[in-house]
C-alpha cells in the first residue's frame, strides 16, 4: 500500500483557534474537528502542545465568531436532545412489547 506523499501543514494561528474552540463550555472536541476536517487526534495533539508551549500564538489575539460559539453550543444541545429522544423511544419500544407479551399470557383461550 503506497504511503500518502501530501500531508496538510496548519500554522499555529490554526491550531490555536481550533484549540480554543475547544475551550468552549458543552461542545466536544470531536465535534470541532468534525467541522473543520481534521482528525480528532490531531486537535487533542494540538491541546496537547498548547500547554506544553510548544505551539506560539497568542490566546489574546484569537476571535471565535459568536456566531460559530453560538451554533456549536445549539448542536451539542440538539445531539443530547436526539440521544434522550432515542433511548426514550426504545424504551417504549420494550415497554408495548413487554404488555403485548402480558396480554398474551393472560388470555383465557
Amino acid at each position: 500500500m503506497a504511503r500518502r506523499k501530501h500531508y496538510n501543514r496548519y500554522d499555529d494561528d490554526f491550531k490555536a483557534t481550533a484549540v480554543s474552540l475547544t475551550d468552549i463550555p458543552g461542545v466536544l472536541a470531536k465535534h470541532v474537528a468534525e467541522a473543520l476536517d481534521i482528525h480528532e487526534v490531531m486537535l487533542y495533539r494540538w491541546r496537547m502542545e498548547m500547554r506544553r508551549g510548544q505551539v506560539m500564538a497568542k490566546k489574546k489575539n484569537i476571535h471565535i465568531d459568536p456566531e460559530i460559539k453560538s451554533e456549536l453550543k445549539r448542536l451539542r444541545k440538539l445531539e443530547r436532545e436526539h440521544n434522550l429522544l432515542q433511548e426514550e423511544h426504545s424504551l417504549l419500544k420494550k415497554a408495548i412489547q413487554f404488555s403485548l407479551q402480558q396480554k398474551g399470557k393472560s388470555s383465557s383461550s
